[in-house]
C-alpha cells in the first residue's frame, strides 16, 4: 500500500465522519503524531492499527486502503 496514498484516504474518511486528528487518536488510543504522521504519509501502520482506524471510522479495512474486495485474492 502506498503510504501517501493511504493517508488521503485516512483523511478523508476522518473528515466524513466529522473527527479530528485527535478525535480519532483518542477513540484508538495512539497519539495525535501518530494519525498526522499516517496522514501525511511519513508513517506505516500496522495491519492492528489499520484495523482499529477502519473500526473507529466504521469503514471496511479493504475500502480504507483502496483495496478492491472483488479482485481480492482470497
Amino acid at each position: 500500500m502506498k503510504l501517501d496514498a493511504f493517508g488521503r484516504r485516512l483523511r478523508a474518511f476522518r473528515k466524513l465522519k466529522q473527527m479530528t486528528q485527535a478525535d480519532l487518536a483518542r477513540a484508538i488510543g495512539v497519539s495525535l503524531a501518530t494519525i498526522g504522521g499516517i496522514e501525511r504519509g511519513t508513517r506505516q501502520p500496522s495491519a492492528h492499527l489499520v484495523e482499529a482506524i477502519a473500526s473507529a471510522l466504521a469503514v471496511d479495512p479493504d475500502e480504507l486502503c483502496g483495496r478492491d474486495r472483488a479482485t481480492k485474492v482470497r
